[in-house]
Order: C-alpha cells, then sequence, then structure tokens
C-alpha cells in the first residue's frame, strides 16, 4: 500500500511539474514565436455548422428582383458573394453588458407538543401517569448572488462561403490570425446568412448570422503562462479534494 501511494505521489509531482511543453506549444517552438496557421485551415473551423443536422428544404431560393437574378442586383457595384468560394466582410461590433442581482431569504419554523395522561385503580390504588413531549425544529437560509459583465468587441473578418443550402441561404467560414511578437490572437468566424441581407458593399453584421459562432482568443508565450500545467490540470481533474 505504502509503495502504491509513493508511485502514485511521485507521478503527480512528475505530471505537475509538466509547466515546460503545455498544450499549446511544442519543441520546436521554445524560444521562437508560435507558428502560424496555413492559409485555408480556417475554412474547417471545428464550430462551422454541418450541413447533416440542418432540416431539408427542397425550395428554390426565392428571387427578390424580376428582370435580374440576386448576383446582378447592384447594376453599378460589385456582385455580392453568392457562390461558393465567394468573399463577403463580416462586420463584427459586440457591445453587451449584463447586471444580476439575486437575493432569496427562507425561514421555517415548526413547533409540536404531545401529551398523554392515564389513571387507573387497581385494588384501591389509584396509579397515574402523565408525559408531555415537545418537538422545535427551525431552519433558516440565506443567500445572495450578483453578476456584472461587460464585454466589446470591434472587428472586420472576411469570410469564405463554404455551402450553399437547399433554400438558398450560404454557410460561412473566416479566420484570422494576427501575430504580435510572441503572441498570435485569433479570430474565427462562422454561420447561416441570407443572401438578402449581404448588403451592396458585400458586408454583412453578425446579428444576421444565423448560428453565429465567434471565437476571439489567442496562442502564445502569455497564454501558455495563464494556463495551468497539462499535468497539473489531470491531477485537479482526477483529485478528490
Amino acid at each position: 500500500m505504502n509503495k502504491a501511494l509513493i508511485l502514485v505521489l511521485l507521478a503527480a509531482s512528475v505530471l505537475t511539474g509538466c509547466s515546460s511543453i503545455t498544450q499549446n506549444q511544442t519543441l520546436k517552438e521554445i524560444g521562437n514565436a508560435p507558428a502560424m496557421s496555413p492559409i485555408g485551415s480556417g475554412l474547417q473551423f471545428s464550430q462551422a455548422p454541418q450541413l447533416a443536422s440542418y432540416p431539408k428544404q427542397p425550395l428554390h431560393a426565392a428571387s427578390g428582383y424580376s428582370l435580374w437574378s440576386d448576383s446582378k442586383a447592384a447594376l453599378f457595384k460589385d456582385a455580392r458573394a453568392l457562390n461558393i468560394g465567394d468573399i463577403l466582410t463580416v462586420n463584427i461590433q459586440i457591445n453587451d453588458k449584463a447586471t444580476f442581482d439575486n437575493e432569496t431569504d427562507r425561514t421555517k419554523k415548526n413547533n409540536r407538543d404531545t401529551g398523554w395522561k392515564a389513571n387507573a385503580e387497581i385494588l384501591g390504588w389509584k396509579p397515574q401517569a402523565d408525559s408531555s413531549l415537545s418537538f422545535d425544529n427551525t431552519s433558516e437560509s440565506n443567500g445572495k448572488g450578483s453578476i456584472s459583465r461587460a464585454e466589446k468587441l470591434t472587428l472586420l473578418v472576411a469570410a469564405v462561403v463554404t455551402g450553399i443550402l437547399e433554400n438558398g441561404n450560404l454557410l460561412i467560414s473566416g479566420s484570422q490570425e494576427v501575430r504580435v511578437n510572441h503572441e498570435v490572437r485569433i479570430l474565427n468566424v462562422a454561420g447561416i446568412v441570407r443572401p438578402q441581407d449581404v448588403n451592396s458593399q458585400n458586408t454583412i453584421s453578425y446579428e444576421k448570422i444565423a448560428e453565429a459562432r465567434i471565437s476571439y482568443g489567442g496562442r502564445g508565450r502569455i497564454t501558455e503562462i495563464q494556463q495551468p500545467p497539462v499535468g497539473q490540470q489531470v491531477v485537479d481533474l482526477f483529485s478528490p479534494i
């Protein structure tokens, strides 16, 4: 038993010490800037909507113009993105603020008295018995919680049309990477848009994207320092205390 405990502690210490190489860092990147993803990898964004989960609607796309197709709607401007491989610009302007303040107060009190009395006569002897029982129970619970969150993000990112649904809506996916020193900032966007919502400047606002998946993060030396080591995460996952 002692040997097993020693082995467990030794393995935990070794895993916890694995801080030199994290999930986002490889041996080749030690001392160097993080490598950027190859061009085209953003089209395989893992959060992109899947066609298999989209309901079948065997309808042709409705055209809002009587003489020309939607791609020819803007006579004096560049055509909008309507086909697979076309590029459009997504305007992301997120300015959300949420504040929640909840408070609960619960009090419960129970009181019960029970008693009995008995009299009897046996050969002139009159024994008496008297008993009483009392129950008191009090329960009180107080809780208070508050959440305050503010998020602001303003970006422009180009996305590629990766698919066309049977009703004419477009699947889009885009990725943008910017490396500053040894930190790479990554923006991913994906979702479903209507061709009619793409304006004459070939731009669409993020709130008009259905099933929108917007991810803004990074990887690099700063992110690696902020993340706990892999060994520590494994220990925290299986630790009972």
